[in-house]
């Protein structure tokens, strides 16, 4: 696998969705979605679902899933670098969810293009070992980030055999934490921002700022191994070392995603540890902190003056 720095390379496959609209019955598609498949030998015709992205013009919306759990994948194929891998599968969902932004805020005739394109601009076609299958078309009538999590349900985690012993990556880790953010309508006003210090940057995806900012960071300890969970817990240390040199402010909340193996407790509670060595203002919650910490970040939000919806 390529640097996930850099765009992944991949052979587009799709194809167009329109006829199958119509032999389904299902009149003029205002939905388009597609699986990302990982193949890593594209002569053998063996793949395995690793994502979902949706696309709909007419409301001017593109998302994307994907997974972070290869111990299916090494079963199938042999050896994963599962560090690669998860940092390719979150790449290519951060971008789609970048460009969906753009698509919603953009002018209209910035959404036109077909889904074929948009994705192209993420993974370029070529031979490598990610790709999106041929697109499917339907309507509904339901909210499209739903349909996103049914769709991927459908095509990648029904074919998880065990699921409750793969791990959980970052934004999975996310969704505990947004969904009652969500509700106090609060998720919607967290905004990204990038942290720059002398020799380090790094930007935190969900943010807001009074007088300093509160950068609020999603981290999976939700792993296989005992030191996985560990190491993880030394990169966020010495992450937060090089950004503590920032001119700017601010608090850091580490969002606590616990392993659901009770053989790495031990292990959990350790990384914990190691996580209060960092320097600057910071606070871990857990996720059964998630509904109290929404109830404080609303609190905060609240006392500073911003508009809310009624």
């Amino acid at each position: 696998m390529r640097d996930p720095k850099s765009p992944p390379r991949v052979r587009n496959t799709m194809g167009s969705g329109r006829k199958a609209s119509r032999r389904l019955g299902l009149g003029r598609a205002d939905q388009e979605w597609t699986p990302g498949i990982f193949q890593p030998q594209a002569a053998a015709q063996e793949f395995a679902n690793v994502g979902v992205a949706l696309y709909s013009k007419e409301r001017r919306f593109l998302s994307a899933i994907s997974t972070a759990n290869y111990g299916r994948l090494a079963n199938m194929f042999g050896r994963i670098d599962g560090y690669r891998f998860r940092q390719t599968t979150r790449y290519i969902q951060e971008r789609l969810r970048s460009l969906g932004t753009e698509i919603s805020t953009g002018l209209p005739f910035e959404s036109e293009r077909a889904i074929e394109a948009i994705l192209a601009q993420v993974l370029p076609p070529d031979d490598t070992s990610f790709q999106f299958s041929r697109p499917g078309v339907g309507i509904t009538e339901n909210d499209l980030d739903a349909t996103l999590r049914d769709l991927f349900a459908r095509f990648v985690e029904r074919y998880s055999s065990h699921p409750e012993s793969t791990p959980r990556n970052d934004d999975e880790v996310w969704r505990v934490y947004r969904e009652p953010l969500e509700r106090r309508h609060v998720a919607q006003r967290l905004i990204p921002k990038r942290i720059v210090s002398p020799n380090y940057d790094y930007e935190f995806q969900h943010s807001w700022k009074n007088q300093t900012w509160r950068v609020y960071e999603p981290v999976s300890f939700d792993l296989l191994e005992q030191t996985s969970i560990l190491d993880k817990a030394n990169r966020w240390v010495g992450r937060a070392a090089s950004l503590a040199d920032s001119n700017e402010r601010f608090k850091m909340f580490i969002l606590l995603g616990e392993p659901r193996d009770s053989s790495l407790r031990t292990a959990f509670v350790k990384a914990q540890n190691i996580l209060h060595k960092m320097p600057g203002e910071h606070e871990l919650i857990k996720e059964s902190e998630a509904e109290a910490f929404a109830d404080d970040v609303e609190q905060e939000i609240r006392r500073h003056g911003f508009d809310w919806p009624t």
